[in-house]
């Protein structure tokens, strides 16, 4: 194993351990599941950026799996496991097939978290579909009830991640 691929599962795990440790720090926790958490995602994104998204999403993957077993389970359906940690977590790589600039961080990780929210949505409308209320459709439901917490945890880490980003990519590259 070369020193590169050494060096990136080795900053992979550490991305894994911040992600998780943040994750820890919820802001706000919703009744049913999700919760608005101390820019866990950033960790994540910062590693896809710098490695690519192939790694990236198979960091959130490996992520999912781990904040599964240690995180709040509102479900341990198969479907949820699944969608709500291995598919969610994993669509948080994508964000490292954009470029590394401003405008690549912003959208990559718009589209990221969007990705994010449609594998939660799916989850919701399928296996949560009894919590909507009587007579409403439960797509609309798991899209408005995802959309509550996914749009300010996903706003906080964007601007997190593009205050932290460069001084990141600053100090790795130092250290390369």
């Amino acid at each position: 194993m070369g020193q590169s691929k050494t060096r990136m599962i080795a900053e992979a795990g550490v991305a894994i351990a911040i992600a998780q440790v943040l994750s820890f720090i919820t802001l706000f926790h919703m009744p049913q599941g999700g919760s608005i958490k101390a820019a866990s995602l950033v960790p994540l994104m910062i590693f896809a950026y710098r490695w690519g998204g192939t790694r990236g999403i198979w960091a959130g993957v490996v992520y999912g799996v781990l904040h599964f077993l240690l995180g709040f389970k509102s479900s341990i359906h198969y479907l949820s496991i699944i969608l709500d940690y291995l598919v969610a977590y994993g669509a948080i790589g994508v964000c490292g097939y954009f470029k590394d600039n401003i405008t690549g961080l912003v959208s990559g990780s718009i589209v990221a978290i969007a990705l994010r929210w449609f594998a939660s949505v799916t989850s919701g409308a399928v296996v949560f579909a009894s919590y909507a209320p009587q007579g409403q459709n439960p797509w609309i439901y798991s899209m408005i009830y995802n959309a509550s917490y996914m749009v300010p945890d996903g706003i906080l880490n964007i601007i997190v991640l593009l205050f932290v980003y460069q001084g990141v990519k600053r100090g790795l590259n130092r250290s390369a």
